[in-house]
């Protein structure tokens, strides 16, 4: 198994910068990542730096609160995938889902999806703030939906992804529907306990310490 194929080697914060994101992309080439994710503002150079390489460009929209309109989070994806990004994460309207007003949600993931123009969909539904039962409905909205993943975390909730959190999904996800576990995974046995657990695809900022924890068993 390339365990580097399963990480989206992530940058997210605030503050950073073009000499960060270079540092990302080349360590993403050198560790044979899956994706970079990167703010929207950095997708156009993440691009650039990664040209030749089977590396792709992965971006949030709605980040991290997910309390834009749809239209504002519709026309994000359009305007990232304009500048170049592969994958786009985008964050569903948490009030929206508390309220149980499914069809907005349903509606906001399409919307989203179909301006995705065919790209990987992954849907984040900040666990952090969602009892199992939210949990549930949202992983049957996202097989409703057919998007490519259902996603725990942004990073900037009270917590990141749980184990707990994966096995609600895993017991409510249909065959297709893919996961994503990220926020606070730094550990190469937590990535082995996720990808045992099911899980495809790991969003981490820890992904170099977690392949040399590898080189190092």
């Amino acid at each position: 198994m390339d365990l580097g194929n399963y990480i989206d080697h992530t940058l997210l914060k605030p503050y950073a910068t073009l000499t960060d994101i270079k540092k990302l992309c080349d360590e993403a080439k050198k560790y044979h990542f899956q994706t970079v994710c990167v703010n929207p503002c950095y997708v156009k150079s993440a691009k650039e730096y990664l040209k030749g390489s089977n590396v792709l460009v992965c971006t949030v929209i709605g980040f991290p609160l997910g309390a834009n309109t749809i239209q504002t989070k519709e026309y994000e994806t359009i305007d990232a995938i304009n500048d170049g990004a592969d994958e786009i994460d985008m964050v569903i309207n948490i009030g929206a889902l508390k309220n149980k007003d499914y069809d907005y949600i349903k509606q906001e993931i399409s919307d989203i999806r179909d301006a995705c123009d065919g790209k990987i969909l992954k849907v984040i539904i900040e666990t952090c703030y969602l009892d199992d039962e939210e949990i549930k409905k949202m992983t049957e909205i996202c097989n409703e939906t057919f998007v490519n993943f259902i996603k725990t975390s942004t990073g900037f909730g009270t917590r990141g992804a749980s184990f707990h959190d994966i096995e609600v999904i895993n017991e409510n996800k249909n065959d297709v529907l893919e996961i994503k576990a990220s926020g606070g995974i730094k550990t190469l046995e937590d990535v082995e306990k996720y990808l045992d657990m099911g899980v495809t695809r790991i969003g981490t900022s820890a992904g170099v310490e977690i392949m040399n924890s590898k080189e190092e068993k």
